[in-house]
């Protein structure tokens, strides 16, 4: 299939032709307000096409509720792939879409519940400057971008679990039962019994089924043989010829730890992954669903990045940025994997996890331990870890990660502050530029991040026999910004690049 500029929300014939080709290229890149039913739907909305004159585009979904409109209950806006903007923009853009970014991050805030304050002063800016550049950016208030999100997910869990509502209201980020309900009024004039009858939710004992969306091209064999190659026995299974993906993930969800699995299906055709997940994690679901979504890189923009790209690498329009559920655990892996092969690094991490790892009951064959914790590596010594196979330098960067993170010094996941992070890392014993830019690229999601000191990137961009190896990578990784990572991925994929 061959990409394309998605059509600015503002040129509204563009968007139009899409809504009526339901095409899954713009799903997610915005959304149609249909004035004559006061609801808000997909560009794949499969209900019958509206009428021109009846229909209002907008960039987010926080902008069509501030307008009025409800979420459609067939599309479910909620399940769309996000817009992540990144690019050159200027400071102000900037600035509101990292706030947005940060507002989208259930880990961003652990078990705070995020605030327009907390917010500004993460960013290092005023109250009232976050808020009139956040409106003046994105045409809405931040409050309202985070309401959005919050009853999205609200609505999400209503139509897809039997959760008790009160426990619903509470995972959704909603304080109370109360100011649950009285959104919901306010907003879709539903009650959440209501809303509930909408849905299919699976009964509890059979997991929880959710639908993602995600726009295409999408490489799926080229993402799952990636995630195949590096499987970890007892925590992943992966089918790269069946399409599927499962593991087993460990949540904090305030003072108490929970834990399941995640199992899900690709079904390219559709655009869409389905997602079943434990009924034992169905109190941290918002934050699961974020957390597949980065690993799986169900929000990327193919058409954006491939027009960057696309010259050096025009055969991988399809190829994704492999993420992780668990951002320890991706560290853990990319020091254990500095300079041996892929192989050599999961022979060594199995070990961990059958050392270090708890054991876990699942109905899914193969899946039967957690990845060890921060705190269970923490307090191992370094004749466990030599024992393993770990040489003492590996060992000393194991047990400077796994005691900052348990301390809770370091934050691994997309919602974390990219150059404060990657300034921890290095001050850490063993950790160098490579490591950090690859737990930044697939940890904290960051889309930019370059790995310069690469030995197969050397080769794929013919720099090898150049003195200054990472410096001449790193001259010619310019022209990618800002999917320098995407190149990188690409890069590794291919013998050589040919560059024009």
């Amino acid at each position: 299939m061959r990409c394309m500029t998605p059509p600015s929300p503002f040129d509204a014939d563009a968007c139009y032709r899409a809504v009526v080709a339901h095409d899954a290229r713009f799903d997610g890149a915005f959304f149609i307000g249909v004035t004559s039913t006061g609801i808000y739907c997909r560009p794949v909305c499969r209900v019958k096409t509206p009428r021109r004159e009846n229909c209002r585009f907008f960039t987010h979904a926080a902008q069509a509720e501030g307008a009025g409109f409800r979420p459609c209950l067939r599309c479910r806006p909620e399940l769309a792939p996000q817009a992540l903007a990144w690019s050159a923009q200027d400071a102000s853009a900037l600035l509101a879409r990292h706030a947005a970014r940060l507002l989208d991050s259930p880990d961003a805030w652990g078990d705070a519940a995020p605030s327009v304050a907390g917010l500004a002063a993460r960013l290092g800016v005023s109250d009232r400057h976050l808020r009139r550049v956040f409106e003046a950016e994105l045409g809405v208030s931040p409050l309202a971008w985070l309401q959005t999100r919050r009853l999205l997910a609200a609505k999400q869990l209503l139509a897809d679990t039997r959760l008790p509502i009160a426990q619903v209201a509470l995972a959704a980020g909603f304080a109370s039962l109360r100011r649950f309900n009285a959104a919901l009024a306010a907003h879709y004039r539903m009650s959440p019994t209501a809303l509930r009858r909408q849905g299919q939710g699976a009964p509890h004992g059979d997991g929880i089924e959710v639908v993602l969306g995600f726009r295409p091209p999408y490489d799926v064999q080229a993402m799952l043989i990636f995630l195949q190659q590096r499987s970890l026995p007892g925590v992943e299974q992966v089918d790269a010829d069946a399409g599927t993906v499962a593991r087993t993930l460990r949540l904090q969800v305030g003072q108490r730890g929970i834990g399941g699995w995640v199992a899900c299906r690709f079904d390219p055709g559709a655009h869409r992954v389905h997602v079943r997940v434990a009924d034992t994690l169905a109190p941290a679901l918002p934050r699961v669903i974020a957390r597949v979504r980065a690993w799986l890189d169900l929000d990327a923009d193919p058409a954006a990045i491939h027009a960057v790209l696309g010259a050096d690498f025009p055969s991988a329009a399809g190829v994704r940025v492999p993420g992780t559920l668990d951002g320890f655990e991706l560290a853990v892996r990319a020091i254990v994997g500095q300079q041996v092969s892929v192989a050599a690094a999961r022979t060594l991490t199995t070990r961990l996890v059958a050392r270090f790892g708890e054991p876990l009951a699942t109905p899914i064959d193969g899946l039967a331990r957690f990845f060890p914790t921060p705190a269970a590596l923490a307090t191992a010594s370094g004749d466990v870890l030599g024992a393993l196979g770990l040489v003492r330098q590996r060992q000393a960067a194991l047990l400077a990660l796994a005691r900052a993170v348990d301390a809770g010094q370091l934050a691994l996941h997309a919602g974390a502050d990219v150059p404060a992070t990657l300034a921890t890392l290095t001050a850490l014993p063993g950790i160098g530029d490579w490591t950090a830019q690859y737990i930044a690229l697939r940890a904290l999601r960051w889309p930019d991040a370059f790995p310069a000191g690469d030995v197969a990137l050397h080769k794929a961009l013919g720099v090898s026999s150049q003195r200054h190896r990472a410096r001449a990578a790193q001259a010619l990784a310019e022209r990618w910004r800002p999917w320098r990572g995407y190149a990188a991925v690409r890069a590794w994929q291919t013998d050589k690049v040919s560059i024009s």
